[in-house]
């Protein structure tokens, strides 16, 4: 039973809801906008109705309270750049002239002005436009979204807390300027920063907001003194604003540690905490510190970033625990639902009893609803539903399709040896030198080539059976032969078969491999129009039969030059994927280890020289807070290890990453024991290639010289300026030239000019070391 004052208190709310639309109508939208096709009021009254289509969805569902100011056009911390107006100085003419306009040139650039830097939001996914500011930066308000957004909600005649990043986390999200100095920290402008979010409060207030959100997840990373006394003043100065909305500070991802009692004890109304995974330890935490007297409570116990149904009786109980700690709980999911797709009802070809085993936006919104109604009106409100839960969670502890007991036994039986290989490093680059003779400066792609419209369609028609197999393959080759002819043409000496038979890097694998589930519309935003539908790992893994070595083979057929062979590797299959949670990730990593190792192999023995396993998300899955890294970095390079340590010295094993801190993870790109790591640089001007001196680093890499996230096409000389920044740091003889990541998202007009313009700048700088 619950008492009175929790029955009033308990009510549901979420942070967040995919922006998308069911049919991907943003997407479809704001690319038709960037090619002329849709006017930007046909895109505006698009997101609009989006808009309200989530409002509307969430208050049937029983939403007490809906967010706005979560909704986006490409990236919601480029919006808050906006909101307080850092608009980085190259980019000022094209705001003023055109604020729509502006914005996405921030985004991706344009062929005159360079974007903003890209990289991971936390330990997730999703890519968030990098804020740049420096001692000159004067920040001015612009609260039009926030306050136009919260007046459409309020008119639907709903209750709506808007939802801003904090200004702690936007400033530690945040790098210095280019031509700032390196070691300029944007948190000393928190000061100057404080006024412009007072300004939109009160703005806020004005229009409506009984509750304001500001979230702060930066503050579940470890963080130093200066920085939690950054936040206790600005919790203070913004907490003792005599005009202003309630303040819910919100954090996820991870336990809050020492920042906790700095929130808890700030003049604020309320606190947004997670409590799944890592961050269930808030709960203990909280009570240490005296919880929160006076104030709101919104607990996170629905796990934002998974897909697996809610254990209702457990969470529950953690919520019967809460009460004691706040002076009212709300339910919430862990986060925002943005990092789920939006309706598993809608993935009607998936076994009806497995289907009730997941849970996305909409179905966890059910659940925040469901466990607010219980914790309001005691478990008798909610009996039939815990009933329900009960039997679904023991069907999928229980299922066959969870344990395969060979998986298991082959996974127990690896040793150390196994995941090393045969000789060192020095032994393998001269051998590697001796078979593949390539030039100095070698280039490369990084995989994947145009996916162009008419390859989707071919893709679509076979699915649909509007052509047959023998009529779909034909295609495939010719569109390989194309590519191979056209590497060869530009004069690149590492080449691709272009990867036009695979849907994504992820679910290509996961769809030949047991254990996995494939959705048709799980789609969940990576960044701006990118949407990818992870696949479900729920079970062991194997591998039936080889995935890539029939057109690479192919591929290899049409040429005298090195193809390589193409792989995802077992951190990043994990990391793009919704990872099941029965068993440690370790384990499952090693499953997909010997699955892939099992085609590295094959690969090799159809005579692929060169294989690339890509461990893109290597950086991203790296924990948030230091204490629980080195656990997770020793399975996680194992895992690499393990798939392609079993090759011959002569074979040159790559891999490859982009759009991440790599500063943080140099030691572990060490310990992979790669030939030839490609990674992104340039948007961040050659910064990875800098680590890696600094590291020591004794192996062959190549930092990226042309930017695929942006439609420019850097000129042959900015692409050469770029890599004779990279030989101050990278020998010659173990540099490689090469783009930031694969060109799947790019058009074939931009791809051909920028490769030829990539193969030139290689050719000038070889000129220049040889007259040096």
């Amino acid at each position: 039973m619950t008492t009175k004052s929790a029955a009033a208190a308990a009510r549901a709310t979420v942070y967040g809801y995919p922006r998308q639309g069911r049919n991907r109508e943003l997407k479809k939208a704001i690319e038709g906008y960037w090619k002329g096709r849709v006017t930007a009021d046909a895109l505006r009254a698009t997101a609009a109705e989006l808009r309200r289509t989530n409002w509307l969805q969430l208050a049937r569902a029983g939403i007490d309270e809906v967010p706005t100011g979560d909704f986006s056009y490409y990236d919601h911390v480029l919006d808050t750049t906006v909101l307080v107006g850092a608009i980085p100085e190259r980019h000022r003419t094209a705001v003023t002239g055109d604020a729509l306009d502006g914005y996405f040139a921030m985004a991706r650039g344009t062929q005159e002005v360079a974007p903003l830097e890209m990289t991971k939001w936390f330990d997730t996914n999703y890519h968030y436009l990098v804020p740049e500011l420096g001692p000159d930066t004067a920040f001015t308000a612009d609260s039009a979204k926030q306050v136009g957004e919260l007046e459409e909600a309020l008119a639907l005649g709903l209750t709506a807390r808007p939802v801003l990043v904090g200004p702690v986390t936007y400033l530690l999200l945040a790098k210095p300027a280019p031509g700032v100095p390196a070691d300029f920290d944007p948190l000393t402008l928190l000061d100057r920063l404080l006024p412009v979010y007072a300004e939109v409060l009160a703005d806020l207030r004005t229009a409506g907001a009984e509750w304001v959100q500001l979230d702060e997840p930066a503050l579940v990373q470890d963080r130093t003194p200066a920085e939690l006394n950054a936040a206790e003043r600005a919790y203070r100065d913004l907490g003792g604003l005599a005009e202003r909305p309630k303040l819910l500070v919100a954090s996820y991802f991870d336990r809050l540690g020492d920042a906790l009692p700095v929130l808890a004890k700030a003049p604020v109304d309320g606190l947004a905490l997670d409590f799944t995974g890592a961050a269930a330890t808030n709960l203990d935490a909280l009570a240490s510190v005296g919880g929160l007297p006076g104030k709101r409570l919104v607990a996170g116990v629905v796990n934002g970033r998974n897909v697996w149904v809610n254990d209702l009786a457990a969470s529950l109980s953690t919520l019967g625990t809460l009460l004691g700690l706040a002076d009212r709980v709300d339910v919430s999911a862990s986060c925002s639902l943005l990092h789920v797709p939006l309706d598993a009802a809608a993935e009607r070809h998936i076994e009806p009893q497995i289907l009730r085993w997941l849970a996305f936006a909409k179905q966890k919104t059910a659940e925040v609803v469901t466990l607010a109604r219980g914790l309001a009106r005691g478990t008798d409100a909610i009996a039939a539903d815990l009933a329900t839960n009960r039997t679904d969670l023991a069907s999928r502890a229980n299922s066959p399709v969870t344990h395969d007991p060979a998986v298991r036994a082959r996974a127990s039986a690896v040793t150390e040896a196994d995941a090393r290989r045969s000789q060192p490093y020095t032994v393998r680059a001269a051998a590697q030198r001796a078979h593949l003779g390539l030039p100095l400066l070698p280039t490369t792609t990084i995989g994947s080539f145009p996916q162009t419209g008419e390859i989707r369609a071919v893709r679509a028609d076979l699915r649909t059976g509007r052509i047959d197999t023998a009529g779909y393959e034909e295609r495939i080759r010719t569109e390989i032969q194309e590519v191979i002819s056209f590497q060869e043409k530009t004069g690149l000496d590492v080449l691709v078969h272009g990867e036009p038979e695979r849907n994504d890097m992820v679910q290509y694998f996961a769809e030949q491999l047991t254990g996995y589930l494939a959705t048709r519309h799980g789609w969940v935003q990576s960044y701006g129009t990118r949407y990818v539908r992870p696949p479900i790992l729920a079970g062991d893994i194997s591998r039936p039969e080889p995935m890539t070595v029939r057109w690479t083979t192919y591929a290899q057929s049409l040429t005298e030059k090195p193809v390589k062979g193409m792989l995802t590797g077992p951190v990043t299959m994990l990391a793009w994927s919704f990872v099941r949670d029965d068993q440690p990730l370790g384990a499952t990593a090693r499953q997909v280890a010997l699955a892939l190792r099992d085609e590295v192999n094959d690969l090799e023995a159809a005579g692929t020289p060169v294989i690339q396993v890509d461990e893109p998300a290597l950086r991203e899955t790296l924990p948030l807070r230091t204490a629980d890294r080195a656990g997770y970095l020793t399975w996680a390079t194992e895992a690499f290890r393990i798939t392609t340590s079993g090759v011959r010295p002569d074979t040159q094993i790559h891999t490859h990453m982009c759009y991440a801190e790599f500063g943080d993870i140099v030691q572990a790109i060490d310990d992979l024991d790669a030939d030839v790591i490609s990674l992104e640089a340039a948007r961040s001007h050659m910064q990875v290639a800098r680590e890696l001196a600094a590291h020591g680093y004794p192996r062959e890499a190549g930092p990226g010289v042309y930017d695929i996230h942006s439609p420019r096409v850097p000129s042959a000389e900015e692409a050469a300026a770029l890599l004779r920044t990279g030989l101050k740091a990278i020998p010659a003889e173990r540099l490689w030239v090469n783009p930031d990541c694969g060109l799947k998202t790019r058009a074939w007009p931009e791809t051909r000019a920028s490769l030829e313009h990539l193969v030139a700048a290689a050719r000038t700088v070889r000129d220049e070391l040889s007259r040096s």
